[in-house]
C-alpha cells in the first residue's frame, strides 16, 4: 500500500468512526464534525504532493491601485463640523423658561428673555403641562430653535391639525411663528379581554379611552354594555393613531377614527367597519354584511358612562317617596358632555323648576327626548341638530343631590324605556352601488382584526 492509498484508508476509517459517533452521541454531532473536518485536512495535506507544480503554472501580474484616503481633509472637515445638542423635554407645572432650558441643557439668557417675554413663545407655558418642547441648541449651550405643538387653534380643524409653533435664532435676536398642519395617521392594532370593566380591559391593552367609547358606540346596537357586558367577552380593534411631525400626539384628540372592530359578547361575535361612501361622503358602522350599525336613535346620550337609576319604580332621593322614575340616570362629573340621541329640532332649552336646566328635542314620528339637570346648555329654541351633536353638559341643577345626567324617551308624549328604543330604531342602508368598494373595505380589516386577534392585552402600531 502506497502513501496515497493509506492516506485515503485513513480518511475511511475516521468518516465511519465520526458517524458511529454521531449515532450514539447526537448531541456531540457539533464536535465530530469538527474531528471529521480535521482529519479532511490533514488528508488533504497528505494529497497535496500530487497537484501540479506552481512553478509550471502559467503567471500573469495583476495591478491594482487603491486611491489613498486623504487624512488631512478629513480632519479639517471634522474640526470644521458644529458640535450640539438636540433634546426634547415635556413642561412641568410651575415650569420657567429658565428652568426648561436647563433641563434641556440649553444655557441661554436671551433665549429665556425672548421666552418670557414674546407673546407667542409664551404659549408654551400656558394651559396644562406636559407639552413636548424640542430644543436645538450649539456646542456653547446657546439655544439655535424651539419648536412645540399644540391642538389647532381653530375649533373645526381640531382633530385633524396640529399648530406647530417654531422659535428661531435670527443672529443675536429671536423670531416666533406658527403654522397650521395637518395629523398624519398611523393604524393601530389592539385587543383584550373583559374582567371587570370595558374601560378597564382598554386600559390594560393601552387603548385610548377615546377609542374605547367609539366602540361602545359601534355596537351599541346589538350590546347594551351597561347591563349586558360578561366577564371574559373578547374584543379585537382596527384603529387610527394621530402624529404629529411624525410623533405621537399625547394631547387630549390624539386618536383618529375606529376603523374596525370584533366583540364577543356572551357568546356571540359581532363585527363592523367604518365605511365612508365616496360618492356622497357620509360614513358610518356597518356589519361585515353590510347592515348599519347606526340606527335613528343612539344608545345612550352620552359616551359612555355609569347608569345609577333605570326606568323604574325608585325611591326619591329628595321627596322620600316611591315613584315611577320616567328616565334613566347617568352618573358622571360635571362637565361631561351631552349630546343628542337622534337628528331633531330643540323644543325647549332654559330652567324648567325640578329639571333644572334642561334641552328637549322633537324628533320624527312623534318622538321627543329630555336631558335634565345640565351646567351648561349649548343649544337654542328652534335649532336644528344632527345625532350625537353636543347640547349641553352634566350638571346638578335643579332637584338633583349631585352631578348626573336625568334622560327621557317619550312617544306621543308617552315615557319609554330609552334602552329599548336604540335597538328597535330604524337602520340606515348602504347604497346598492357602494357595495364593491364596501366588500374591499372588508376584506382589508379581517386581515387586520386576525392580527389584531392574536395580541391579547396589547395594542401596538402597524
Amino acid at each position: 500500500m502506497n502513501a496515497v492509498e493509506k492516506r485515503l484508508h485513513q480518511l475511511r476509517t475516521a468518516l465511519k468512526s465520526a458517524e458511529s459517533f454521531a449515532a450514539k452521541h447526537p448531541r456531540a454531532l457539533t464536535a465530530s464534525v469538527v474531528g471529521a473536518l480535521s482529519c479532511f485536512a490533514v488528508t488533504a495535506f497528505g494529497i497535496a504532493p500530487l497537484a501540479p507544480d506552481a512553478a509550471e503554472l502559467p503567471k500573469r501580474t495583476l495591478v491594482e491601485t487603491l486611491a489613498a484616503p486623504d487624512i488631512e481633509a478629513q480632519l479639517d472637515e471634522l474640526a470644521a463640523h458644529s458640535i450640539g445638542l438636540a433634546r426634547a423635554e415635556a413642561t412641568r407645572s410651575g415650569d420657567t423658561p429658565d428652568s426648561l432650558l436647563k433641563r434641556a441643557g440649553a444655557f441661554d439668557p436671551a433665549a429665556a428673555a425672548f421666552l418670557r417675554n414674546e407673546p407667542l413663545a409664551r404659549r408654551i407655558f400656558q394651559g396644562r403641562a406636559g407639552k413636548m418642547v424640542h430644543v436645538t441648541a450649539d456646542a456653547s449651550g446657546q439655544v439655535e430653535r424651539v419648536i412645540v405643538r399644540f391642538p389647532a387653534d381653530k375649533a373645526e380643524q381640531q382633530g385633524t391639525h396640529f399648530t406647530r409653533l417654531t422659535i428661531e435664532r435670527d443672529g443675536t435676536a429671536f423670531r416666533a411663528h406658527t403654522a397650521t398642519v395637518p395629523f398624519q395617521t398611523q393604524i393601530a392594532l389592539g385587543s383584550g379581554s373583559i374582567r371587570t370593566s370595558l374601560f378597564a380591559a382598554t386600559d390594560s391593552a393601552n387603548i385610548p379611552d377615546a377609542i374605547a367609547s367609539q366602540m361602545a358606540d359601534m355596537f351599541s346596537g346589538d350590546i347594551d354594555f351597561h347591563r349586558e357586558l360578561r366577564k371574559g367577552d373578547r374584543f379585537s380593534i382596527v384603529y387610527e393613531t394621530l402624529t404629529a411631525d411624525g410623533e405621537p400626539v399625547t394631547w387630549d384628540g390624539g386618536v383618529g377614527r375606529l376603523l374596525a372592530g370584533e366583540f364577543t359578547n356572551n357568546g356571540k361575535t359581532y363585527s363592523a367597519v367604518w365605511f365612508k361612501d365616496s360618492a356622497t361622503g357620509k360614513a358610518s358602522f356597518f356589519g361585515f354584511d353590510g347592515q348599519s350599525k347606526r340606527r335613528a336613535f343612539l344608545a345612550s346620550p352620552m359616551e359612555f358612562s355609569r347608569i345609577t337609576s333605570g326606568f323604574a319604580m325608585r325611591f326619591h332621593p329628595i321627596l322620600n317617596t316611591w315613584r315611577q322614575h320616567n328616565g334613566t340616570d347617568y352618573g358622571a362629573p360635571t362637565g361631561t358632555a351631552v349630546r343628542s340621541v337622534g337628528d331633531g329640532t330643540v323644543e325647549m332649552a332654559g330652567w324648567q323648576n325640578g329639571f333644572g336646566n334642561v334641552v328637549q328635542v322633537r324628533h320624527g314620528g312623534d318622538r321627543s327626548t329630555v336631558y335634565a339637570h345640565l351646567s351648561k346648555i349649548d343649544v337654542k329654541k328652534g335649532q336644528r341638530i344632527e345625532q350625537g351633536q353636543r347640547i349641553g353638559a352634566v350638571g346638578a341643577t335643579g332637584w338633583a343631590t349631585g352631578p348626573h345626567l336625568h334622560f327621557e324617551f317619550r312617544v306621543g308624549g308617552r315615557h319609554v324605556d330609552p334602552r329599548t328604543i336604540a335597538k328597535a330604531s330604524e337602520a340606515v342602508t348602504l347604497p346598492g352601488y357602494a357595495k364593491a368598494q364596501f366588500l374591499q373595505t372588508v376584506a382589508s380589516v379581517k386581515a387586520q382584526l386576525a392580527v389584531a386577534e392574536t395580541m391579547d392585552g396589547v395594542s401596538a402600531a402597524e
